[in-house]
């Protein structure tokens, strides 16, 4: 708001609500519900309360043109009315993407993870909680690991049952799961049993999923850590090898909501180890090869991180109209005329860009781009013991060139 200017009256009020209907809110809540004109809510919500003398609009369509006919409302008094807290997984985070804050009102009622944790009596702060309404089931492989607690919002009964066979498949069948319905309603239960046990159950359509990890025999555990073991994932031999992927991942330095451009991107592990270490972090993978691509899509949902995107062509073409990167790792390609300055020129201030090199002829183009540009050089000489006859020897694999940069706030 502009100094000296009248103050902006919210135009928009997103009231949570939980399966109590209306005996759970708050007092606050109430007014502003009982002021309200125009009411929007998705239809299992209004069949539940009783809203005499207001104007009653569901949720029509998918959830994104409902968000976008609302837009074109802008100004006009609304009252959405959503489950729980919209600020945690709600449409609440959805509408702050496209007004300012200042122009909406939020009234949280308790979030289903809160309701979920309350009621298993876990700490909150200790449990992996994300959604799987709306999006791939495949994201619950990124929280994997012996003894941790994921609280997860689901779609259906069937949302339960899929995940149910990603632990099996991922060697955690025996984790214990619990659905937990209606919390707070009269209809509320809850339901335990473990993952291979799934198909034996039936839930209700709404559903919070409560996983503790066991990991059996022969399970997948993967760290978060960068430097997973090259066989976890499907590739043709185009990949960034597991220690030198580690020092590179560390060089492009994952914070979280930031996006990487992966130039060359191989089988996507670059990629995929980036999206795992920071919230909220994306990538887009640039690769030329569709078989590659394919491998890229494979790994990505095996690995936890179906948002990826995948960008077919060669760069510096297929860099036109992406999102600004806040890293860029140059796999590949470093060498093509144009890749690095269109990469360099798209990359936010302060932002990081870090390519290898096991060519002489890309190195040579990175000791010329350190001469212009600074920037910091490294060799990686790498190592294993190998059978030689019936002893061990070293087996060293081509060394990699690699140069990391940070670009200034004033370039």
């Amino acid at each position: 708001m502009m100094a000296g200017s009248a103050p902006i009256r919210p135009w928009l009020t997103i009231i949570g609500v939980g399966d109590d209907g209306t005996d759970g809110l708050t007092g606050a809540a109430l007014a502003m519900l009982e002021d309200a004109k125009t009411v929007i809510a998705p239809e299992r919500v209004i069949a539940e309360l009783d809203l005499p003398g207001k104007h009653i609009e569901p949720w029509t369509g998918k959830f994104h043109d409902s968000v976008e006919k609302l837009l074109k409302r802008r100004g006009e008094p609304i009252t959405i009315l959503a489950t729980g807290d919209p600020m945690h997984f709600g449409v609440g985070t959805t509408m702050a993407r496209h007004i300012p804050p200042e122009e909406m009102r939020v009234l949280p009622s308790p979030s289903a993870f809160s309701l979920a944790a309350a009621r298993l009596g876990w700490a909150l702060q200790d449990t992996d909680c994300f959604s799987m309404h709306g999006r791939s089931v495949s994201k619950l492989a990124l929280f994997l690991a012996p003894g941790n607690r994921i609280l997860a919002l689901t779609s259906s009964g069937d949302t339960v049952r899929h995940a149910a066979r990603l632990l099996v498949e991922c060697g955690f069948g025996q984790s214990e799961l619990t659905v937990l319905e209606h919390m707070g309603g009269t209809a509320e239960r809850q339901i335990r049993f473990v993952a291979e046990d799934a198909d034996r159950q039936s839930f209700g359509d709404f559903n919070t999923l409560a996983i503790a990890c066991v990991a059996g025999e022969g399970a997948k555990v993967m760290s978060r850590a960068a430097g997973l073991a090259n066989d976890v994932f499907s590739h043709d031999g185009q990949i960034t090898k597991r220690e030198v992927r580690a020092a590179t991942i560390g060089a492009l330095m994952p914070y979280p909501e930031a996006v990487l451009w992966d130039i060359g991107a191989g089988c996507g592990s670059v990629s995929i180890e980036w999206m795992r270490l920071a919230r909220g972090a994306s990538a887009i993978a640039i690769e030329p090869r569709e078989d590659r691509r394919a491998h890229i899509a494979d790994n990505s949902l095996a690995l936890g991180t179906p948002g990826i995107r995948i960008v077919a062509g060669t760069a510096p073409k297929a860099l036109d109209d992406l999102v600004r990167p806040d890293a860029v790792f140059i796999g590949g390609g470093i060498s093509r005329e144009g890749v690095f300055e269109a990469a360099w020129q798209a990359l936010r201030p302060a932002g990081r860009l870090v390519a290898n090199a096991v060519t002489l002829e890309s190195e040579a183009r990175l000791l010329a781009l350190r001469s212009s540009y600074g920037g910091e050089l490294s060799r990686l000489s790498i190592a294993h013991a190998e059978p030689v006859g019936p002893y061990h020897g070293w087996k060293t694999a081509m060394p990699v060139t690699m140069w990391s940069i940070a670009k200034g706030a004033a370039t």
